[in-house]
């Protein structure tokens, strides 16, 4: 894990399809009929929804969760999204996340939705919590101990 973008070949507000082999993480997710529109791919709103999945399974999959328990919860705070090809259920795709930025209380995820027959990303963009107080759901540092284990 890193807390720059340093293996990524594009900015997170690149116009161009971030690349598959730049991220190391990925959660699976089996596309729904319902995720479809009217127009017969997925529906943008979807793809928040993924985002979130796959920030959560990073998460849980790399023990992170629980460095921000107790006293602390984490909130998103922004979140945005850039298409670049059309994806249809049914089937299957892969949200890669990586850290793209690491301030005092908040952490910036890059996500990107992949399809199995490309290594460019049909859709990308950041999902961005802060973590809080869980009672006066003010701003609080991130603990030392999540700064040192997403920087490994």
């Amino acid at each position: 894990m890193t807390t720059q973008n340093s293996t990524s070949t594009a900015p997170a507000n690149s116009r161009e399809p971030w690349l598959k082999k730049d991220f190391k993480f990925f959660e699976t997710i089996t596309l729904r009929w319902a995720d479809n529109d009217a127009y017969g791919h997925i529906n943008n709103a979807h793809y928040y929804s993924f985002f979130d999945t796959a920030v959560d399974g990073y998460l849980f999959t790399n023990d992170l969760r629980q460095l921000i328990s107790g006293d602390l919860q984490t909130l998103v705070v922004a979140s945005e999204c850039r298409y670049h090809s059309q994806v249809s259920a049914p089937g299957v795709i892969q949200v890669g996340v990586r850290v793209g930025k690491m301030g005092n209380s908040s952490v910036t995820y890059e996500v990107a939705v992949f399809i199995k027959e490309s290594d460019l990303a049909a859709a990308q963009g950041l999902f961005v919590h802060v973590c809080v107080n869980r009672e006066t759901q003010r701003p609080a540092a991130l603990p030392q101990s999540f700064r040192d284990a997403i920087s490994k």
